[in-house]
């Protein structure tokens, strides 16, 4: 597992994508914004100045290389979109996709993982908020299930969805395997506290998940986010997975200097994770 540099001030992950891919998560390093904002907030919908928003992510583009990061309006849903040049910045979705060279697929988080893809032939890149709901889904089918539906038809990336949708049904661990995956910066297990209701979700659709969970006080339970993220990644067929390891040093809660974190500081700024082809 990659070890995080406790200096940089953008992580860039250590993983094998091919070298058409490119791939950075900002920390709060940077920016003008102040206050409980105070770094580089990327969140334009927290009650930060609309004027330091901009500039910071003015400041994050420029981490990009010319690409362009579509920043969503993400629900704690599953629904994935695909991304393109005339993709508007706050399009409702969880998660989002592309085979367009210079398009970012761009997560914001403040506790939540945000997930990259790629295929290892670079053909498409994807990125993915998986909040406790999202990954959770419905049935064992949340926003990590969804995401790689594209990834199993690679060849009709630009075809509708329902063609993706139909060629998928056919495709599987085969292709799984040709995907990669990066977890970024979340809330740690040993603070990320949660209802029985949480552990019942995800125990619904994978009874393994219960190895992700450890009792807290008062019948709660303390969740393994990031490990949630690797089983159903790992039922899915992705195997090849880096990045966050569950240890400390990815904890958004218990690294205040670095990381953004809503359930720590409840009013608190963004961060985010983008990929994209060159």
């Amino acid at each position: 597992m990659q070890a995080l540099d406790a200096a940089a001030s953008v992580l860039q992950p250590d993983w094998p994508a091919p070298p058409s891919v490119r791939a950075i998560c900002s920390t709060r390093a940077g920016g003008v914004s102040a206050g409980p904002y105070a770094g580089c907030n990327l969140g334009d919908h927290v009650g930060d100045d609309a004027a330091a928003v901009a500039a910071n992510r003015a400041q994050f583009a420029q981490a990009l290389s010319g690409a362009r990061p579509v920043f969503l309006q993400q629900v704690h849903g599953v629904d994935c979109v695909r991304v393109n040049a005339r993709t508007p910045d706050a399009t409702v979705a969880d998660a989002a996709w592309t085979g367009d060279t210079q398009i970012a697929c761009t997560i914001m988080v403040a506790d939540c993982l945000p997930v990259l893809l790629t295929r290892r032939d670079g053909l498409l890149v994807a990125a993915a908020h998986a909040g406790w709901r999202g990954l959770a889904g419905q049935g064992g089918v949340g926003v990590l299930e969804q995401v790689l539906v594209p990834f199993r038809a690679p060849a009709l990336a630009n075809a509708a969805l329902g063609a993706i949708n139909s060629v998928a049904k056919m495709r599987t661990a085969e292709d799984s395997a040709e995907v990669i995956a990066w977890l970024g910066p979340c809330i740690g297990p040993d603070v990320f506290e949660v209802g029985p209701e949480v552990k019942v979700a995800f125990e619904a659709g994978a009874p393994e998940a219960a190895e992700c969970f450890r009792p807290a006080h008062g019948g709660k339970w303390l969740a393994d986010l990031a490990g949630l993220a690797r089983q159903r990644l790992a039922r899915a067929g992705v195997t090849a997975v880096y990045g966050n390891d569950s240890s400390a040093a990815w904890c958004t809660v218990s690294n205040p200097s670095r990381f953004f974190s809503h359930r720590r500081d409840r009013v608190s700024g963004r961060f985010a994770a983008s990929i994209w082809r060159t």
